[in-house]
């Protein structure tokens, strides 16, 4: 099925980003021709080495910086548009703090930044704070924090406006394993309530467990893209998972295997666990045993903070359901058979007779004195005045003016 550009979040087309030096001469192609389509309600991970160009895409859909050529549309919008900038969220590769605030003001200021109510900074502030894990250490001011502490606070800026579209730089960047497992379920949290992120990472291992599609870029270009399920599958082999088999079980189950492949390409043997899974136990069983720590605090999803975007689909269902007709009124009741015509006429008569003016009994006083003190000979002298005084003088003519003593 063909896609819309309202289903797209953000939409690139030959996208071209040239860095010149002071003569104005070519010095640096970050961005080559990039044509990208992030999906709204997806997360979407740009990979990459270092130079690759993926900081400047990221500036570029800010509109932090101007594309030499090409086309960018940010949820609809050119980048540079104040409409859009409001649902944007933002965390750069390096976190850009007030150092002498603490976590408090910080997210205070930028809630203010951002336009919310007072009502709205106090109970985000203090969700945000509790959600990355700062808690305790939210009243030290931002220079006595660690970097991975700084991460946390930066994140959390980035989530105060609650944003339509999260453009994350490296967001995992100095976090511990346990934190950057925590900014993870983040990003799947954001995503069930229709949120879009758009990261860049260097560690492929996040980005193969949050993201759905990913694309590589290399000398400004995009090499390759595509869902991560297909990109990562091999269809050449077939994997066959067992419970544990003694020996013996496991020698017929090879013996078994080999009249479907040959023998040097059978592997039998047990999985292997994920290090960041067998960290994040570990550490689950030293919090059970010792929960109070000077560091990050493990923090947790506020699903009040964030609405839920309908995504396209279901806007396009709601708009298109058929309307259920309004309930039909009963007919007001009819009128008495014995009423009499001339009781009707009386009646309405009296409801649309106009009421009579009401005076004070002050004014009804004054009223007949001033009429019976009023004469018609008074009445003309005073309309005689009344001429006098607006009626216009006449210029005075050179021939009748007086000369000067």
């Amino acid at each position: 099925m063909a896609q819309k550009s309202d289903d797209y979040a953000v939409q690139t087309l030959q996208l071209t980003k040239v860095f010149r030096d002071f003569w104005r001469r070519p010095k640096v192609r970050a961005v080559d021709q990039l044509t990208l389509d992030v999906r709204r309600g997806e997360v979407f991970g740009l990979l990459g080495p270092n130079g690759s160009g993926k900081s400047t895409t990221i500036k570029l859909l800010l509109g932090l910086l101007f594309p030499t050529s090409g086309g960018i549309r940010v949820l609809g919008r050119p980048p540079r548009d104040v409409s859009v900038k409001a649902r944007l969220g933002f965390l750069p590769e390096e976190t850009y703090l007030y150092p002498y605030l603490n976590a408090a003001e910080t997210l205070e200021f930028f809630g203010r930044l951002s336009g919310l109510s007072r009502h709205e900074r106090r109970r985000r502030v203090g969700a945000l704070i509790e959600m990355v894990g700062l808690g305790h250490v939210r009243n030290r001011p931002l220079r006595e924090y660690s970097k991975g502490m700084a991460r946390r606070i930066g994140l959390a800026q980035a989530l105060v406006n609650d944003p339509e579209l999260l453009l994350l730089d490296e967001p995992t960047t100095g976090l511990d394993p346990l934190g950057a497992r925590e900014v993870k379920d983040l990003i799947l949290e954001l995503k069930k309530r229709g949120k879009t992120v758009l990261l860049c990472s260097h560690l492929l291992a996040h980005a193969e467990d949050v993201c759905d599609r990913i694309g590589i870029l290399y000398g400004g270009k995009l090499c390759v893209s595509g869902s991560v399920a297909t990109l990562l599958a091999k269809s050449q082999l077939t994997q066959i998972t067992l419970p544990a088999l003694p020996p013996e079980e496991t020698a017929r189950v090879r013996t078994l295997l080999g009249e479907f492949a040959q023998p040097d390409a059978i592997e039998v043997g047990h999985p292997v666990d994920r290090l960041e899974s067998f960290f994040l136990r570990a550490i689950e069983e030293a919090r059970q045993a010792r929960p109070e720590t000077g560091g990050a605090a493990a923090g947790r999803f506020e699903p009040s903070l964030f609405r839920k975007l309908e995504a396209p689909a279901e806007v396009i269902e709601r708009l298109t359901r058929p309307v259920e007709p309004p309930p039909v009124e009963a007919p007001p009741p009819s009128e008495p058979v014995g009423a009499e015509p001339d009781v009707r006429r009386e009646i309405l008569e009296r409801l649309t007779e106009k009421p009579a003016a009401v005076e004070s009994p002050a004014e009804d006083t004054v009223g007949q004195a001033n009429r019976a003190t009023e004469e018609p000979a008074d009445a003309e002298e005073r309309r005689s005045v009344l001429d006098r005084l607006v009626q216009k003088p006449k210029p005075d003519s050179d021939a009748t003016r007086k000369p000067s003593p």
